[in-house]
Formats: C-alpha cells, structure tokens, sequence
C-alpha cells in the first residue's frame, strides 16, 4: 500500500488528463498510486495513445493505475464518493484532470498535513492567462501564526470569513508568493475553501465527517460537494492552504455547466447527521473584516 491514493475525476478529457499523470511522473513525492475514475459515454478517453504512454510510464516507475470507466453520470459528488470508495491509503490526493504541477507540490502537501495533523491541505489553481493581472483588492491573506486548528464554522458565522475565497482568484496565488514566500519556505494560511483542483486529505478524517457519501442528497447537476467537504473538515479538524501552490489551470471549458445547485445548502444538515464537532483548541472566528487587509 502505498503513502497516498491519488484520486482523479476526469470524463472526455484525455489530453488534460495525460498532462496531470505527466506531471504526477514529475513530482519528488514517490510513494503515490493512481485511481482514475473516467466518466464519458461509448469508447473511454483510456483509448488515446498519450494517455497509454502516460499510465505505462506511472506504473514502470513503480505506481499502481487503476483505470475505471464509471458510468451512469451521477453528479462530482458520487464520482469522488466512488474514488474514495477505491482508496486504500492513509491520505488521498483529490487532483482535477485540467491541472499541471511543479515537481515539489505533492511533497510539500504531505510534509504540511502530517505536521499539522489537520483535515487538508490545499493548493490553488493558478490562471497563468491573469499573471499581468495584479489584484491587491483580493489579496487580503490571513496566515496562519500558530499551529492550523479547528475553526467553528457555521452557516451563520460562514459570512465573516467567505472573502477569504478571493486570494484564490485569478493569479493572485503567485503574486502573493512573491510578496511572502522566501525561498525554500512553506506559509499556511486560512481559508474558507481552496477548490477541488488540487487538495490532500487525511483519509481517515475525510471519511469522519461523511466524506461524499451524501451524494444521493444531489442532483446530477451540482457543484460545490468539495467546498462543503472542507467546510466540514475546518470545522473539525482545521484545514489550509499553502504557498508555493505550484498549480496551474490548463484552462479547458468546464464539464460542470449546470450549477444551479450547490452542496453546500447541505452544510447544516451535514453538521448534524455527522455530528461534526471541532477537536481540540478553535481558533476563534473573526468578528469583523475589512476588504484587501492582511493579519
């Protein structure tokens, strides 16, 4: 068994998908396998030669591919319930099939998640088209000074710390790098979600806190099953994000068109059915904010 499962959605895109294994090939993290889980109709994109080459360079350097062709489409959250489903490992690494990654990121991660014993640990997709694109609007970073702990979200109290989302913007990831991130260092910092792009979970306390098994409660059509998964975990256990984030947007359409229901309208009932408690010391919610600050 392997340190961690990397778990990967992905449905009709084989070139993006052929890129993410590629750079997964690249990383200085080795102790990984690879589970797969590809959701289009007829022929599955397993067929396309760079893909081929991809997975049979993963497994000549000692990884393990699965490959599953998963259907009937049933929304993201049952296709990652399923992935999950697949996992063996203490930690598994959720990666979306339009994302590349610099070499250290899985390293990084891991080194992160198991100092801080937390839920999660995330990296923000950057779009490299908004590098010119300076935002100090959105850049009000909050670090993390102390050790990550539990925060005790709620879906009254969420509203003071939704703007955190905005650092995650556009390129705002790098240019914030730049500004705080000496060479060779890690910085943590809050966050109310960091995305489904790129994000290292302790399998054991994803699965605490339900993990997608909730995924019947949705549509087909829904987004937002990974925010309300790490709204659950910060609650719980605490989670970050972190800089370098060495992640990059491919820049692909999104196959999530449909986006008129969003999971997190689950929250509070979720709170509930897995009583969701937070461990140990809180960190106490801000109880005001002010737009483009730093603490």
């Amino acid at each position: 068994m392997a340190l961690v499962d990397v778990l990967i959605p992905t449905c009709g895109r084989p070139t993006g998908l052929a890129m993410v294994l590629t750079s997964l090939l690249g990383q200085t993290f080795t102790d990984f396998n690879v589970i797969i889980s590809e959701q289009t109709e007829g022929v599955p994109s397993f067929a396309s030669l760079e893909l081929e080459m991809a997975v049979r360079a993963l497994e000549w350097h000692g990884h393990r591919v699965a490959l599953h062709h998963h259907l009937p489409r049933r929304g993201l959250a049952e296709q990652r319930n399923f992935l999950l489903e697949q996992s063996t490992a203490p930690y598994v690494h959720f990666i979306d099939d339009d994302v590349l990654l610099d070499p250290p990121v899985m390293a990084r991660m891991l080194e992160v998640l198991r100092s801080e014993n937390c839920g999660f640990v995330g990296c923000a997709a950057t779009g490299l088209q908004h590098l010119h694109d300076v935002r100090p609007h959105q850049q009000g970073i909050e670090l993390w000074q102390g050790p990550v702990c539990p925060e005790p979200f709620s879906p009254d109290t969420l509203p003071l710390v939704w703007h955190r989302h905005l650092v995650n913007n556009a390129a705002n990831a790098l240019h914030l790098e730049q500004r705080l991130v000496p060479d060779g260092q890690i910085v943590r910092y809050k966050i109310a979600w960091v995305g489904g792009a790129n994000v290292l979970y302790d399998r054991a306390k994803l699965l605490s806190v339900g993990g997608f098994s909730w995924w019947e409660r949705l549509p087909a059509a829904h987004a937002g099953e990974e925010v309300v998964v790490q709204f659950l975990l910060i609650r719980k256990y605490g989670g970050c994000g972190i800089l370098p984030s060495g992640t990059y947007h491919l820049g692909l359409p999104t196959t999530v068109v449909d986006r008129s229901r969003n999971a997190t309208e689950l929250f509070a009932a979720l709170i509930e059915a897995f009583d969701v408690q937070p461990v140990g010391p809180v960190e106490p919610l801000p109880e005001t904010h002010t737009v483009g600050s730093t603490t």
